[in-house]
């Protein structure tokens, strides 16, 4: 990023951070950088456990974090494991039993038959919510923190860049009515997998593009769709992290559920319509054009052309303003 570009995404994070109620700095040094960039975040000194407690304050830490990389280069890097936050043995309170707040299914469940995908691509509000809106086959969608290192970790540890993980979006779906290729295309289309280490204003490897697979024809599909989207996008490079789920089984597993007030956030009275992601407006490739031959029959498309002509991600960050209600068949049908 160009410093004249960083220092206007500053004052961009800046002036939306003082919409919010003050969160918590106890380190001196992230006072004393917080207090140069803003009177309000230097405020920010109230401490809080509470996993239940307005989504107003993370949404304060999600600015500081993303200032305080900016202020250090904007580039972010990765923690290494050795030097990552210990965690906890202990699950995230308040997700056993929980209901989908739109689908009404339990977050935790996986029916025999279904199967999971998990993918990050920026705050995890807005990407949820173009899933969970996916006309059929969704079971539930979930936010959390995937790919890291910390076993069971906050909001706070997370947004701190000290736990490796990045915010992603689990989806448990039907394959027999919605394939993995369209959430795949919707991964791609709704935010700019060339962006390294954040998602527009929201800047750190918590921030981070990834789809981590459960099987190999996850890997295969994920692999071949990169390079097909990357000539739709005249040739820049994608960053967009791929790896096994099981790469992460040796730090306690790729997924942890976020706190209940993260979960479909966007469909709750009063929520914040936040979005930072970066749509680029570019489809990608017909799935003949690029799919592995072997794979093109058991993986092909469910959602036909005319669902992503009508309700498909355009350039600019725009589902934050969408009906939370899953989409009709009928609103696509020729």
């Amino acid at each position: 990023m160009a410093p004249i570009s960083r220092a206007a995404s500053l004052g961009l994070i800046i002036a939306k951070a003082s919409a919010f109620t003050p969160a918590s700095i106890s380190n001196p040094t992230t006072r004393a950088l917080v207090t140069t960039a803003s009177p309000f975040l230097a405020s920010a000194t109230t401490p809080t456990n509470n996993s239940n407690s307005s989504p107003r304050q993370p949404m304060a830490r999600r600015m500081i974090g993303s200032i305080l990389d900016l202020l250090s280069g904007g580039d972010g890097g990765m923690i290494s494991p050795e030097n990552a936050m210990k965690g906890r043995p202990e699950k995230m309170k308040g997700i056993e039993g929980l209901k989908h707040y739109v689908l009404h299914n339990n977050l935790e469940e996986v029916p025999e038959g279904y199967e999971q995908a998990v993918f990050a691509n920026g705050c995890f509000w807005g990407s949820e919510k173009a899933i969970w809106r996916m006309p059929k086959g969704i079971h539930s969608t979930a936010v959390g923190y995937c790919a890291g290192f910390t076993p069971n970790p906050t909001y706070n540890e997370a947004c701190s860049s000290m736990t490796g993980h990045t915010e992603g979006v689990r989806v448990v779906y039907n394959p027999k009515e919605i394939s993995f290729v369209d959430i795949l295309r919707m991964f791609w289309e709704s935010h700019d997998p060339t962006q390294y280490m954040g998602q527009g204003n929201d800047r750190g490897s918590q921030y981070r593009s990834g789809f981590y697979y459960f099987n190999d024809d996850q890997r295969r599909l994920i692999e071949a769709s990169k390079g097909a989207y990357e000539k739709a996008l005249g040739g820049r490079e994608i960053k967009t992290e791929i790896a096994a789920a099981s790469d992460y089984d040796q730090y306690g597993g790729l997924w942890y559920f976020a706190e209940p007030y993260h979960q479909q956030y966007l469909a709750k009275p009063g929520a914040r319509p936040y979005c930072s992601a970066q749509p680029q407006g570019v489809s990608l490739p017909p799935f003949e054009t690029w799919a592995p031959e072997d794979l093109q029959e058991k993986h092909k498309p469910t959602l036909p052309e005319a669902f992503w002509k009508r309700h498909g991600p355009v350039r600019g960050c725009s589902v934050v303003q969408k009906d939370n209600e899953v989409i009709s068949e009928s609103s696509y049908a020729s």
